[in-house]
Parts: C-alpha cells; structure tokens; sequence
C-alpha cells in the first residue's frame, strides 16, 4: 500500500527544516512524498535575498529528500488572515491531497509563524468544504490532522518522533542556509547567526532524552487520537 502524501507550511524558507527536517527525511527514505509549503519568499529577511533563499530552499529540500517545494509568495510580515491567502493555501491542500498537514506551533516569538499556524488552521478547514471554491477549481480534500511542529517555542510536545537514523540530514538541510545561519562580515547579527543550529539540536537532544532515544522531534496533534486498547 502506497503512503499517503505529506504537506508541511513554513512562512519562511528554513522554518520547516528547524521544526521538523529528520521527520521529513525519515519519510521520504520510507518512500512518501513530502511537500514543503513557504507561504513567503523571506524579502523582508535581514540577510540574504530572495534569490540566495530560493537556491538555499532547493538545496535544503534535495538533502531532504523533497521533490516537491512551492512558494505561494504570500507578504512577508503580512501574513494576515484575508481571503485571498486561505484560498490559495486550500488550492494548495487539495492539489496535493495530503495525508497530514504540519505547521508551526502557533506560539513563537516570530510573529510570522503564529499567523502562519492560524491561516494553516482556516485554510485546512475550508479545503474539506466542497462548496468552498478555490481559483483552480479543485475539489474538497479532507485533511486527517495538522501536527503542529517547533521553531523558537520551548512548549512540551504531546508527541515525539524517534528521529536519530535521520538527524544528520537535518543539520545538513540547515547547513544548506549559510546566509542565515552563517555569521559574515556583511551580515547583520540576528538570533539565527548566534549558535542557533547548536540549540536546535540541543533542544532535539533533550526531546530525544525524555523519548529514551538519541534524537526526536516534538509535535502538537490539532486532534486528540481515539484508540481501543493500550
């Protein structure tokens, strides 16, 4: 039986590699499509250009394993809850037709990524509405759940995932954004060119901890599961 796809949203390039690259590269080595979502194109980032983002998302996504990343070229810093932006997130959703849908958790110190987890959250709910019409003229595709993944926020997880076959190909896919993480004579000091790559594997170190494993990622489930037994 084929696995059914997964469509991650980020609103910048490199969200989802932080949140939840293992995850991703765990799967796609499994033989299921991920699809990496950027709502934004980053042009309001204070180092690199929008053309270094784009080359370093390909380059990221390959390490990864994904054949599919699109960028809906949303605003960056205006990513507001407006029409327009659910429907071409739902157009999205039901091109794709994923299984599960991931998002950032929806508290963060990025303002981008809360509004980011928001729109995930209206735009999956109208996707599953067939008289809900978006611009291809797609059909309604009910999504499962949306696991809500980890960039700035230290919030404890409900869910974690065993990820220490694949986690060093998370630290490649972040390797792959030098012109955020790398601190250069051009660039502006941010949080991200200050040892930020450490601290997300630390972080993914101390969830692989509480798992009894070297490495896991940490996920929020939008929806409670139901199971017969324990």
């Amino acid at each position: 039986m084929s696995l059914q796809n997964w469509l991650a949203f980020g609103a910048h390039a490199d969200d989802v590699e932080i949140g939840m690259g293992a995850a991703i590269k765990k799967e796609t080595e499994s033989g299921r499509e991920v699809i990496i979502c950027d709502l934004t194109e980053a042009e309001l980032s204070s180092n690199g250009s929008v053309d270094i983002r784009k080359k370093e998302a390909q380059d990221a996504a390959g390490i990864l394993g994904v054949k599919n990343r699109v960028n809906l070229k949303l605003a960056d810093r205006g990513l507001y809850l407006q029409e327009d932006f659910i429907l071409k997130m739902v157009s999205c959703i039901r091109k794709f037709k994923p299984e599960y849908v991931f998002a950032p958790y929806w508290v963060d110190r990025h303002p981008d990524h809360g509004s980011c987890a928001r729109l995930v959250k209206e735009a999956v709910f109208s996707a599953g509405i067939k008289n809900i019409k978006d611009p291809d003229g797609r059909h309604a595709h009910k999504v499962k759940n949306i696991f809500y993944y980890f960039i700035n926020s230290t919030e404890r997880p409900s869910l974690f995932l065993n990820v220490s076959d694949s986690y060093s190909y998370k630290i490649k896919a972040l390797q792959a954004y030098p012109s955020q993480f790398v601190k250069t004579a051009d660039s502006v000091d941010t949080p991200l060119t200050n040892g930020y790559i450490e601290r997300v594997e630390a972080r993914d170190r101390l969830f692989g901890l509480e798992a009894g494993t070297s490495y896991a990622e940490g996920f929020i489930p939008e929806h409670t599961y139901m199971t017969n037994n324990l």
